[in-house]
């Protein structure tokens, strides 16, 4: 079996993963020195419980935390520059983010600002920061995201109404305290649509043009594990093991992407939640049917290898037929787990498919994409889900 000898980089935080991992959030943040935390969290965390914990464990140290919570799903430009702000006022000595992926990647944002000056948007692009920045130690409270170990940030542009990528092993966060039990609070519809945004991870980290065969092995235990056990979290949250299984999944396609980058899915749902505010999960679960379709003629040993992983038989078919036939498998998968219609329904209307397009067609992500597309094939993508 032949293997590739393209030269490829692989990037992690130390990673502690198992029931109580949150619980050892004291341990690291005294081992960093710190004694000025600031804890970013939501209000949504914070009801649910999770950040009291985290500071009844910091306290325990003896530190003197600060919290900040002023944020809103899709982290926003301005949310990023308050935290910043508050970061500074309070004379903090580095970070620590218990929450969603929105959590995580404004957590990044506000180290970035803190260390390098400047507005957040400045730093949109790949190796932009040249500063590292502060001890960050992130809590994930979703199974989807992978922020906790990805050197991803993506910001919202509020002006442009888009969202921007920041990607640099400056941001690798130090530490992942990854705790499947952070997830029993989460409602289906949430739990379906960063399941799905695992999938998208997966999937489009394996067939990426980085890819290599130390991504490839994490994005193939993601894509099984998550079509196996996102069903079951979705229709029972209580259940343990699939929780399990779906955060663990996320963590393998968190190394996937992280280090193998991802594809025209993200980018078109990059441009899409921006323009709206919707949530990426969705936007990756409405999306990422018609991107395979798309992409399989670029790469048909690795979609068909992926299929294989999810339970898919596409044996004996030809790749045109292939390629319906797993895209037609996908597409009812999101309708099972509950995210139905098309961007109609969510506000989008056909003229604002090209600037969509045109957005998606300078985002980051595409330039990995196994197949070159056009702004003229972005809008068709667009259009097959209106």
């Amino acid at each position: 079996m032949g293997v590739s000898v393209s030269l490829r980089k692989f990037v992690v935080p130390e990673i502690v993963f198992g029931a109580g991992a949150l619980d050892a959030v004291g341990k690291y943040a005294a081992a960093f020195g710190l004694q000025r935390p600031l804890i970013v969290s939501d209000p949504g965390v914070c009801a649910a419980g999770w950040t009291q914990r985290v500071l009844d464990q910091v306290r325990t140290t003896k530190a003197d935390p600060t919290v900040f919570t002023q944020l809103t799903p899709n982290p926003k430009d301005h949310e990023v520059m308050a935290g910043a702000e508050a970061y500074l006022a309070a004379h903090c000595d580095g970070i620590i983010a218990v929450g969603g992926g929105s959590v995580l990647d404004t957590a990044k944002g506000i180290g970035i600002v803190t260390m390098n000056g400047g507005h957040i948007l400045d730093y949109e692009g790949v190796d932009t920061i040249a500063v590292p920045i502060p001890p960050l130690i992130c809590i994930p409270t979703t199974a989807g995201s992978a922020a906790d170990i990805s050197q991803f940030a993506i910001i919202t542009d509020t002006r442009r109404r888009t969202k921007t990528a920041i990607i640099s092993k400056a941001i690798v966060p130090d530490v992942a305290l990854v705790d499947p039990c952070t997830l029993k609070p989460l409602p289906p519809d949430l739990t379906a649509a960063t399941g799905m945004d695992v999938l998208a991870h997966a999937v489009e980290a394996y067939v990426s043009q980085a890819s290599s065969p130390l991504t490839d092995v994490h994005a193939l235990e993601a894509a099984r594990r998550i079509v196996q056990a996102l069903p079951q979290a979705v229709a029972d949250p209580r259940h343990v093991e699939a929780r399990t299984h779906t955060m663990l999944a996320s963590l393998h396609a968190g190394m996937a992407f992280s280090n193998a980058s991802l594809g025209a899915v993200h980018a078109l749902a990059h441009s899409l939640g921006g323009f709206l505010d919707l949530p990426h999960g969705e936007c990756n679960a409405l999306l990422l049917p018609p991107v395979v379709a798309f992409n399989f003629p670029a790469a048909p040993h690795k979609f068909r290898r992926l299929a294989h992983e999810m339970g898919v038989d596409l044996h004996g078919m030809d790749d045109a037929s292939a390629a319906k036939f797993l895209e037609d498998h996908l597409t009812r998968l999101r309708a099972e787990l509950d995210i139905i219609g098309g961007l109609a329904e969510r506000g989008v209307h056909r003229e604002d498919i090209g600037h969509l397009a045109h957005i998606a067609l300078q985002d980051p992500c595409l330039v990995t994409n196994p197949r070159p597309a056009t702004g003229t094939d972005l809008e068709a993508i667009y259009a097959r889900i209106l």
